[in-house]
């Protein structure tokens, strides 16, 4: 019997071409969220997650929206299924997605406050190139270690702490060329990310103040539901203090691997990917313990909800 059920929604990195097309055939009330995210960005959007070509979709401008709209259409037919969570979390840009499954944000807004994320990200990359790399084998501490002895050669921090031995670094080039070849000593893996800037780290502090000013204009509520943000990997009730929370995550590392640590000890026992791909759901199951009851599911399409659906 369920007990406890977390929503999560992946970020960048989880998006292929054709995401959203089942959902959207097999789910018709779905398509009013791809018509929205399509007229807020003034193109289809829809049109890229369905046919691609992958250049276009993959620029930050056009993913985040795209991917958003993704999580959204299949959070809607959960939510219309009769499956509300228990607990939201989003990887990094999921966390939007989260706000809307946790009553924070309505959907219009999410996708508004993405586009403008997106944009403002992609000008800062162009002003302050970066780069990306996932460390493998090394836990936070180490890996810290190693931040802290090559970002000597500029801009560096860690960017994602995924799972116990899955860390993602960002920052200038120099630096990050310096801490993979450290990692390497240390018998860790290694492994640049195709990214087009270095997100999460003070490359972008400039768009911040201007997020931050954008999202003014933006109600947010008092969640409806819990949510656990990237930032703090804890929950936050008060709406100021939670725009003050979404503006400052665009540098600073997703706790990802706390926040799961947090729900399973709320008692969470069924995890679900809302959204493509399974990013999140290949974490999980390094994070949770291989002898753990808690059951771990990917919604992205009819056959996902149904076998969700069944289990519960």
């Amino acid at each position: 019997m369920v007990k406890k059920i977390a929503f999560l929604f992946p970020g960048q990195g989880s998006q292929y071409i054709g995401m959203g097309k089942k959902i959207l055939e097999a789910y018709p009330e779905t398509k009013e969220i791809f018509e929205q995210t399509d007229e807020i960005c003034k193109m289809s959007i829809s049109q890229l997650c369905f046919e691609g070509p992958m250049e276009v979709l993959t620029l930050t401008e056009n993913l985040q929206p795209a991917i958003t709209a993704v999580s959204l259409a299949c959070l809607k037919v959960l939510n219309n299924a009769g499956i509300q969570p228990y607990i939201s979390a989003g990887h990094s840009l999921g966390e939007y997605s989260a706000l809307v499954s946790a009553g924070v944000l309505d959907s219009l807004d999410a996708v508004r406050l993405v586009k403008v994320r997106g944009a403002l990200m992609h000008r800062e990359s162009t002003k302050k190139p970066g780069a990306m790399a996932a460390i493998i084998g090394l836990d936070i501490e180490k890996v810290q270690e190693i931040v802290d002895k090559a970002k000597d050669h500029g801009v560096l921090s860690v960017a994602n702490h995924n799972s116990r031995e899955q860390i993602v670094i960002t920052g200038e080039h120099e630096p990050l060329k310096k801490a993979i070849n450290i990692a390497k000593e240390n018998k860790a893996k290694a492994i640049p990310l195709k990214v087009s800037g270095a997100w999460h780290s003070e490359l972008i502090k400039d768009a911040v103040s201007d997020f931050r000013q954008f999202m003014e204009d933006i109600p947010f509520s008092r969640p409806s539901s819990k949510i656990i943000f990237n930032a703090t990997a804890k929950e936050e009730n008060d709406p100021e203090l939670i725009k003050d929370i979404m503006a400052n995550q665009l540098i600073s590392p997703v706790r990802w691997y706390e926040s799961v640590i947090n729900m399973l000890d709320q008692g969470v026992d069924t995890f679900v990917e809302v959204g493509p791909k399974r990013v999140l759901v290949g974490l999980m199951k390094k994070i949770v313990p291989s002898r753990s009851s808690v059951k771990i599911f990917n919604v992205e399409d009819p056959e996902g909800v149904e076998k969700l659906i069944k289990a519960i």
